[in-house]
């Protein structure tokens, strides 16, 4: 009698387990379909190893949405890792999936809003917001709470959250990493569309020469919006008169110009 009560507590307490893990993984998983090739990475950052290339059609599950720029999915191998949460990438099946915060917003504290209207729209809006402040005194670490002073990626920043409703990372090497986790850029600014951000390293001097053919390891230290016909709307000196409007080709700014796309999803 003993033997067999001890049997029956053994097995309902392993069906209890087996029941309540289930459960939890309903719970925390969600149904999504690759839209185009994406990165399936083995931390959320850019600079991770990959698994390879997760491609169209293929289904994953949602485990976590680790931030706004970041999913924690399981493949149909059983691999769990890490891709990018834009649309181009990952359409949800599911209504599930959590985040790891509770508000869907970046752990370092910047967060991403769905912009509304066309994406056209949405441009003009971002663009005129950066017009708006046209002369507006250069800053260096400029206070990110005021529009009195801006440094570039403050400036930056500034005119997405006004003109899209996006909050960028707050310095110029966070948003670079954000725009390529959306994926889409290019290292030729003659691809760029309005709109999209532009991203430079240290200037070196006024001629091409000064600088390294391949750039793709240099250190972010500028961004600026491109306006489209070879324009750059940012800010960058005290000296320069803040908020201004420069020509790309032929200057520091094209011999800088390490890559650029967009902050839109």
């Amino acid at each position: 009698m003993k033997k067999q009560l001890t049997a029956l507590l053994l097995a309902t307490t392993v069906t209890f387990s087996v029941g309540a893990f289930t459960a939890e993984q309903a719970l925390a998983a969600s149904d999504a379909t690759i839209v185009s090739g994406v990165n399936f990475r083995k931390a959320p950052n850019t600079g991770s190893d990959t698994y390879g290339l997760l491609k169209a059609g293929e289904k994953v599950d949602i485990l976590e949405k680790v931030n706004d720029y970041w999913y924690k999915v399981r493949d149909d191998q059983g691999r769990v890792g890490y891709i990018s949460t834009s649309s181009k990438y990952v359409r949800a099946d599911g209504s599930g999936g959590s985040s790891s915060n509770g508000s869907g917003s970046s752990n370092s504290g910047s967060t991403s809003k769905p912009s509304t209207g066309s994406s056209s729209e949405v441009v003009n809006k971002v663009i005129a917001a950066g017009k708006k402040y046209l002369g507006t005194p250069y800053e260096f670490a400029s206070d990110r709470s005021n529009t009195r002073t801006f440094d570039c990626s403050d400036f930056t920043r500034q005119a997405f959250k006004e003109g899209a409703g996006i909050t960028l990372p707050s310095d110029s090497r966070g948003q670079a990493s954000y725009v390529k986790s959306l994926g889409g850029t290019t290292t030729n600014w003659h691809n760029l569309k309005p709109g999209d951000l532009m991203f430079f390293m240290d200037y070196k001097g006024t001629k091409a020469s000064a600088y390294p053919s391949n750039k793709s390891n240099q250190r972010i230290s500028h961004v600026g919006i491109y306006l489209g016909d070879g324009k750059i709307l940012h800010t960058y000196s005290k000296t320069s008169g803040g908020v201004r409007i420069d020509s790309i080709a032929g200057k520091h700014w094209e011999y800088r110009f390490v890559f650029g796309g967009s902050a839109l999803k």
